[in-house]
Order: C-alpha cells, then structure tokens, then sequence
C-alpha cells in the first residue's frame, strides 16, 4: 500500500500496516496479516473512527528504509522492518517503543480454532508507573508487574485505556476478550479473537492532558443533574411500595436529606418483562408522585436477562435478539427469579442489536417511564454469564470473545438513547461496568458486589483511582460493601462509619448492602437508623454535610463535562510535578481544592497524610493551616476523617474562617460539622 497525505502504510510478507494521525498529537496503528483486516468493520472505543490530519513525513516508508512521522507533539521512527518507536517531539525522549519477544515479532498473529488472536509487544522501562485500564478488584494502584484481564465481570470493569508516567497513553481500540501483561520485561496487550491490531498512542505534558485528549477522542462526559451529587439511599431490597413509601417519609420526618430512593431486583413479574409487579406495588404512578413530592428521585433496577417463563421471550428469541451460543440456544445468566427460589437458566438480550435495543426500551418506557420513572439502575450489565465462554456466544456484532467487552456500553446505549428520543436531559445509568465511551451516556459506575471487610474498603480507595484514569468519571461503591454487615455489630458500625467517610467524597455517595441476617430475596435493615444512636447521629452528620457540599461539587463537575477531568483525582493528576504525590495511593482529591485521606483500618485513631506542594492546606478537623510538601500524622477519631482543603469558600463550609494569620498557628474556631 503506497504512502497517502493522511497515512503511513506498507505491505510486508503478509502484514499490511496502517498509520494515521487521528487528530493533534494522536497517532493510530493499524496491522494486520488477513488480506481484508484492515477494512473490517469492529465496535470502536472513538466518537469518529477515520478523524485524520495530514502528518509530516520524512524518507521512504518501509520495508525500503526508515522513516519519520510527526504529529503535533508525538513522532514515530519506524525502522527499515517496520519497527515502532514513538517519542516526543520537544526533546526526542523515547515514549514507547516496539519490542519483539524471543522468537516473535512485536506484532504477532495466530489462528486459534475458529479465532484470529493477535499481540503487540512493548519494551517495559525500570521506573515507569502504569495506571488506568478500568476497575480492579486487586488492590494496586501502579499496575506495573500485573496480569490485567480484558473482560467484564462483576467487580471487574474492562476500559483499554493506560496511562504511563512517562507521559504517554495507550487505547486499545479493540472490544475483544483478552489481558494486557505489564511486566517487568515487556508489556504486551493480547486480544483473543480480532481481525487486526489497532490502538492509538498519544503524549502531553501532564496527566491531565492526556485525560483531556481521552475524552476528545472517546466523548466527553455526559453532565448529571444536581440531584445526583446528593445522597442515595439503596438496600437489598425494597418488597414493596409500602415499604419504599414507609422509609421516604421516615427520612422526611427526621428530616435527613434524601436525593434517591433505590428500588432493587424482584420488584418484576418476571425477568424480561421489565414491569412492576402489581400485587405488591400496585399504583407506581403515585408512588412517584410522592417521593417527587418529598424531594426524593426513584430509581429502578432493570437487567438485560429474560426468564423462558416470561411472556417476551418467545419474541425476542424469534427475533434474533438474544445472545446466542454456538451450534444453538442461548446464553445462559443462572439466577433465582420472582418464580421460585431455584436458579434459573436466564437469557440476556443482545445489545449490540438495534432491533434488541429498541424492544427493551419500548418495554421500559411504557413500564416505567410512564410512571415518571426515569432513572435506572443497570445490574448485571456485564453481562454475568455462567459459566464465562465468550468464544462460544454470538452478538449481532460478532462472537463473544471478539466483541463482548462492548456489551455494557451497548446496554447504556439502549437507554441513554431512549431518554434523549423522549426529550429527557438528565441521563443516569448506575452500572456495574463500562467500556470506553460509557462516560459519554451518563454512566455512574460503581463497584460490584464487594465485601464487607477494612481490606475490601482499602482495595476500593486504589479501584477509583485507576477508574479516575481511565477516562469515567462519575464512579461509587456500596458504603458498607455488600456482602454480609450485621447492622448491630459494633465492629460492622465502625467500618460502616469509615465506609460512609469515603463514600461522603466519593463523586457519587451511595448506601446499599446485603445486611445480614437476611436472604438472597431481602437484606436487613441499612437506612442511617439502622445501626444504632451512635453510629446514626455521625451518619444523619455527614448526609448533611454532602447536602452542603453540592454547590461545591456542581462547580467541578462542570470542569469535567468541560475537559474530562474525573471529579475523583490521583494525587498524581492534579500535582504532576509533585514527585511525592505521584506515588500517593490512599488519598486523592475531590475536584481541585479537597483533599481526603480515607481511614481504612479497624480501631485507626490516627494516619500519616501528604500534603502536596504548593499549597497550603486547611486541616478541618482541627482548623490549622499546614504548608504543602510534608507528611503528617493526624488524628482521626471515629467521627473524623482526615481531611485538608486550600479553598476559602470550603473553610468556611467545613466551619472555619478563611485564613488569617501565619501558618501552623492553630486558629482559635469552633469544631468543623463534621464533628458537629
């Protein structure tokens, strides 16, 4: 293939490679060794799949000889065998280069059955941070040295972004099954089923800024309306709507600010029907209308899944639009239903299917948002098969194993759509995955079904941050992890305490759990009142204390609909050139002037927290002022969470006046509402 304005391009042996500039600084490579690969058609992470610019070329494109590719700040050598070396233009530093494994080239093909598996291998450098690549259950923030799974499952969450220290980034532009090794000898990305290789690199001076080229390239994200930055109420679950009406009132009566009411699974017929069951919740409309009338916003857990049983099911499977398995049937969800307490062989709708799409939504709409229903709650959204064999399901985009890290995207599609046709503005989607692009439908992802434990709770601080850096920003857990919680065990209202410290900062703050005792159809009792007078009055506190704080959370939002900057920043990110901060992993910033320090041990009655350099930080605990670029132990009883702002406004919220005075003289103001 002859050398274009717009691309770099040859043919050797029986690789075709493709090089474009998709845009200021970007370069996207595309190979292949298919004789069609290159044109085949693939879901794409980008909002526009051919957005070019003419590059500056110097030489012959190989296999002939070398040659020199430049884009805006970001330059390509390739070598006279086609060898990759992208480096920055300003000072000719290497970024990320091409590296061949023993016995292997740096871009590898392979048939497998009926698969076409692909690899491209990259030198590792000593030193280098990598971040991103979406939410992992494993508890590192630098990634450096791990085995990163490309596949969606609950607690996993799949976005082929990366982010390296070095100041590049990498997306793998491929929806496939796969993994990304980051060794200590190379990284190599695998994708088990695709027609070609295809991935965008791109470079800028800070984190930020590659953040910001994430977004241009994939969306930026979709703003959430002011209720969503307030308080969520959830628990496993909610039987009915006299129960759902007894809990708004009762947050009404004591006065505790309630943005979101959450009602749970099983308040179907049947799964795939995608409507209240009438017998327990036999007048939806007016029960909207009441919780509108208290200020409170319901939201309704749908799933992709259909029991056999329900009466859509024939006309989905009739229709194509199921999942399907190899050589015949369905794919299989296993899940007890309304039906009965046995597990139930469930099918999940195929959301790469437009026809599908526009079937689920017609449901929801005359089912739900007929009510005044119109914020949903997408579980399961993975989707959860069982078991996980990707290769032998089939979406109208393709097989499993090649497509089906879109699937989540595709489901919030259905109803980000959906919304907009019927004129809604405000889109929010909690969903348990994403991929890249779900930023721009109103996606809030959150953390899956996680346990109950400190540990668990440590893992989740590292979690957001590398979704922070994976370009979605609107992310949350369940305060209290889900798994298990006796609400009047005193070791499970501390953790719940310390749970609800982080989630209060978190850039959506949500309480739900499976409390124990209880069954799989209803958990115990988790509203603020739920677990004691003590542990209630800190709780009702720190509502409140979100409740005020959303003036300052709209503003930043705005930033990140702005720029797609995360509300939930790395140290890292918003302090580059602070070397300290770059390897913080416990502590980050809601929007650009909070600082948090969760608490994340049993019993903790102080922590060691950095403050970055540059500027001096409020301590709100204590009201001191502390200059930048030290770390300090600072107490943290249980109804204290280390916390620091440099903000005026937020000094005051927090109970203080502005500064007035020389630093590290404490000055003499009453205790912050956090403390009361």
């Amino acid at each position: 293939m002859p050398f274009s304005p717009d691309s770099l391009s040859w043919r050797f042996r029986n690789e075709q490679v493709l090089i474009t500039c998709h845009g200021p600084d970007v370069l996207r490579v595309r190979a292949s060794d298919l004789p069609e690969g290159l044109l085949s058609t693939l879901p794409s992470a980008l909002i526009d799949d051919e957005l070019v610019r003419a590059p500056v070329l110097s030489t012959e494109p190989p296999p002939s000889g070398g040659c020199v590719l430049e884009n805006g700040a970001l330059g390509l050598r390739v070598d006279g065998q086609g060898r990759l070396t992208f480096f920055n233009r300003a000072d000719g530093g290497v970024l990320l280069e091409e590296n061949a494994p023993v016995q292997d080239s740096a871009r590898a093909y392979r048939r497998v059955g009926s698969s076409h598996r692909v690899a491209a291998s990259f030198r590792a450098w000593e030193g280098e941070r990598l971040h991103g690549l979406g939410q992992h259950p494993h508890g590192l923030y630098d990634q450096k040295g791990a085995v990163i799974p490309l596949e969606q499952r609950n607690t996993q969450v799949s976005v082929p972004l990366l982010l390296s220290s070095r100041g590049y980034a990498v997306l793998w532009n491929l929806p496939a099954v796969g993994r990304v090794e980051l060794g200590a000898n190379g990284t190599r990305w695998v994708a088990k089923n695709a027609p070609r290789i295809d991935y965008l690199v791109w470079t800028g001076r800070t984190p930020a800024d590659l953040l910001k080229t994430y977004a241009r390239l994939t969306g930026l994200p979709r703003r959430l309306p002011e209720w969503a930055f307030g308080f969520w109420q959830s628990k496993l679950r909610y039987e009915s709507q006299a129960e759902v009406l007894a809990v708004a009132r009762e947050f009404h009566r004591r006065k505790i600010p309630l943005d979101v009411l959450v009602i749970d699974y099983f308040h179907w017929t049947k799964m795939g029907e995608w409507r209240f069951d009438p017998v327990v919740w036999p007048d939806p409309a007016a029960m909207v209308a009441e919780l509108r009338e208290l200020g409170i916003r319901p939201m309704v857990s749908v799933w992709p899944t259909l029991n056999p049983q329900a009466d859509s099911f024939d006309r989905f499977r009739d229709r194509g639009h199921l999942v399907t398995i190899e050589g015949g049937g369905f794919g299989v969800a296993s899940m007890v239903d309304t039906t009965g307490e046995a597990f139930v062989p469930l099918a999940v709708y195929d959301a790469s299917h437009p026809g599908a799409r526009e079937a689920v939504w017609a449901a929801v709409r005359d089912n739900y948002l007929a009510h005044g229903i119109d914020a949903f709650w997408l579980d399961a959204c993975e989707p959860e098969f069982s078991p996980y064999q990707h290769e032998r399901l089939r979406y109208e985009a393709g097989p499993g194993d090649a497509v089906g890290c879109a699937y989540p995207r595709w489901h919030q599609q259905t109803f980000h759509d959906g919304l907009v046709a019927e004129g809604r503005e405000d889109v929010v989607l909690l969903s348990r995955s994403a991929w890249a692009g779900s930023q721009r439908l109103g996606a809030v992802v959150w953390s899956g079904d996680i346990q109950s434990t400190f540990e668990s709770l440590a893992r989740q601080v590292r979690a957001g941050l590398n979704m922070a850096l994976s370009g979605i920003p609107w992310w949350n857990t369940d305060i209290g992890g889900f798994h298990g919680g006796d609400p009047q065990d005193p070791a499970f209202q501390e953790l719940l305490i310390r749970w609800f410290q982080y989630g209060l900062f978190c850039p959506v703050c949500r309480l739900h759990g499976h409390r124990m005792p209880g069954t799989m159809k209803s958990g115990a009792p988790n509203e603020p009142w739920a677990f004691g007078p003590f542990a209630e009055k800190i709780l009702v506190r720190l509502i409140r204390l979100r409740h005020a704080l959303k003036p300052y959370l709209l503003a930043q939002a705005e930033v990140t609909v702005r720029t797609g900057l995360p509300l939930m920043r790395p140290l890292w990110l918003e302090f580059p050139e602070d070397v300290e901060a770059a390897a913080v992993s416990d502590q980050f910033m809601l929007g650009a002037d909070l600082l948090v320090a969760p608490v994340c041990e049993a019993g903790a009655t102080g922590r060691v927290v950095y403050l970055p350099a540059g500027r001096d930080w409020f301590d709100v605990n204590t009201g001191e002022w502390r200059r930048g670029g030290v770390s300090v132990k600072v107490g943290c009883g249980l109804d204290e969470i280390p916390a620091h702002t440099c903000s005026p406004t937020l000094v005051r919220l927090f109970g203080a006046p502005s500064r007035e005075g020389a630093l590290n003289v404490r000055t003499p103001v009453p205790a912050p509402s956090v403390r009361g």
